[in-house]
């Protein structure tokens, strides 16, 4: 099959979140099942192209934006370790900034990203085109590619390049809509009657990327089943579209992402100072050192957990249940390290814990690739108490690391974790359900008491270890929902078009 993957970011080029580590991942799996996969993003002004030796395969194509006309070109690269082609839509007009989709200046989103984004959809359709390249299976993430699946059922239906093009459209994070003024509809030269009430891109007055790309695609999957479960029968999980999603809820899957072994692996891992596997935990060990080190904590005397936090600092992932009980959580027998950016309300909350508990807490505020994955194996638990999580990949990566997940049972997290039972000792985390910072206490003291029995532990550890959650199984889950829409040639119709 030849599928194109359209991502607004992807690893190892641009990254704001784990959208990023699967359009990196997914396509290579997809590849190395067979599939002829080409991967379309914009190209962002921090994509260095002599890094990639990214160069020109297209130049002066166009697309209408509103009344007018913009210029763009194809540019390509490939990587070493797969057959994947890389392809970027390059407009330094409106790609050529500091960041992917925020102004820094005034911590804002752009105010043209209706038009960024506008570009960037057309733009992949003119420029698979331009290249001959007849896909049979267009698989788009987020609400920045949520227009293709309009454009395909109006402005080309007609035309026989695309006569057999299907479409898969993923919600990594249904919270993040692309809804933007009414005015938006006049630019983006698609038939009047979608920006009805209850119309395809009709959005409580605005004009919604992301009621297109759920109402008009052919399948919809997102990124673990209990999220498909969750975002389509409630208003707290499904952010309005849960009655669009109720109504195509036959046509919504959830496959659970994967991770790639070739990077997260503690084995093989170039970021780590001392490697280590299931059968040999004395590297981790020495990371844990390590990772004291450079995070500026003592060493204690006594043997004392690690607990790992890599987060956008935000409510949504539970920091304002940390913020709750962090006086309680500062009394436990335990250090915590620290990896994240976001809002300024945590990011005050844990200065001032490293500032109060400079032997307890460890801290960088930003982004760091390599201090991730050194935090992930020198850590010996790893906190994901959020409000929701669509998927997660921390918990993954932690698992293979030894890092023992303490998480709240939403989403992929639920999907992935298995509550330890000390009894049976069966189990590969430590998980809480209820949304509150007693419960929270409760799974890390739970955690806690596991962690004194040393033999105890390493076992939970190993089995964590030996779980299996690479891209080639979900890979081959999506194969299927391709093959079934290459059976069904038919548009799948939307029976009910409310959103409410």
């Amino acid at each position: 099959m030849k599928i194109a993957v359209v991502s607004p970011e992807a690893v190892p080029f641009a990254k704001t979140g784990g959208l990023a580590d699967v359009a990196g991942a997914l396509p290579k799996a997809l590849s190395s099942l067979g599939a002829d996969v080409k991967v379309f993003s914009p190209k962002y002004a921090s994509i260095d192209e002599h890094t990639y030796r990214i160069e020109t395969v297209l130049p002066n194509l166009r697309v209408p934006v509103g009344n007018g006309v913009e210029d763009f070109s194809l540019k390509g690269c490939r990587l070493p370790d797969s057959e994947v082609e890389w392809l970027f839509v390059d407009s330094p007009e409106y790609f050529g900034r500091d960041d992917l989709y925020v102004d820094k200046k005034t911590g804002q989103d752009f105010p043209d990203n209706d038009e960024r984004f506008l570009l960037f959809c057309r733009g992949v359709l003119e420029s698979l085109k331009a290249l001959g390249w007849k896909p049979d299976l267009l698989h788009l993430n987020d609400w920045q590619t949520g227009l293709i699946p309009a454009y395909l059922r109006s402005v080309y239906s007609q035309d026989p390049f695309f006569s057999e093009t299907k479409t898969v459209f993923t919600i990594h994070n249904i919270a993040y809509q692309g809804n933007f003024p009414s005015e938006t509809s006049k630019k983006l030269n698609l038939p009047a009657d979608y920006f009805y009430p209850a119309a395809g891109l009709e959005y409580w007055g605005m004009t919604s990327y992301l009621k297109s790309g759920i109402y008009f695609a052919d399948l919809i999957t997102t990124v673990s089943p209990r999220y498909a479960q969750e975002i389509s029968s409630s208003n707290e999980f499904g952010c309005g579209m849960e009655g669009l999603l109720r109504a195509r809820r036959s046509d919504l899957h959830g496959i659970m992402n994967g991770i790639d072994y070739k990077v997260w692996n503690p084995e093989i891992d170039r970021f780590l100072p001392f490697k280590y596997r299931a059968d040999n935990l004395e590297g981790k060990r020495k990371n844990r050192l390590a990772l004291r080190k450079q995070m500026g904590l003592p060493n204690p005397r006594k043997r004392l957990p690690l607990i790992g936090i890599i987060s956008r600092l935000a409510s949504q992932k539970g920091f304002d249940l940390i913020e709750a009980c962090s006086k309680e959580l500062m009394k436990l027998d335990l250090q915590m390290v620290v990896l994240g950016t976001g809002e300024e309300r945590y990011q005050k909350l844990f200065r001032s814990l490293r500032r109060r508990y400079p032997r307890k807490v460890g801290l960088k505020l930003g982004f760091d690739e390599a201090l991730a994955h050194r935090i992930e194996a020198g850590s010996d638990m790893f906190l994901m108490p959020s409000r929701y999580e669509p998927c997660g990949l921390n918990q993954l990566y932690s698992l293979k690391y030894g890092t023992v997940p303490i998480v709240r049972k939403t989403g992929g997290l639920a999907d992935s974790i298995e509550d330890y039972d000390p009894e049976s000792g069966l189990g590969s985390g430590f998980v809480f359900e209820e949304y509150s910072p007693e419960a929270l206490l409760g799974a890390v003291n739970r955690a806690l008491e596991a962690y004194r029995n040393k033999e105890r532990w390493e076992k939970l550890m190993r089995y964590g270890m030996s779980l299996d959650f690479s891209w080639e199984a979900s890979a081959r889950e999506y194969l299927k929902l391709y093959q079934r829409l290459k059976r069904n040639p038919e548009p799948v119709a939307v029976e009910s078009q409310s959103c409410f």
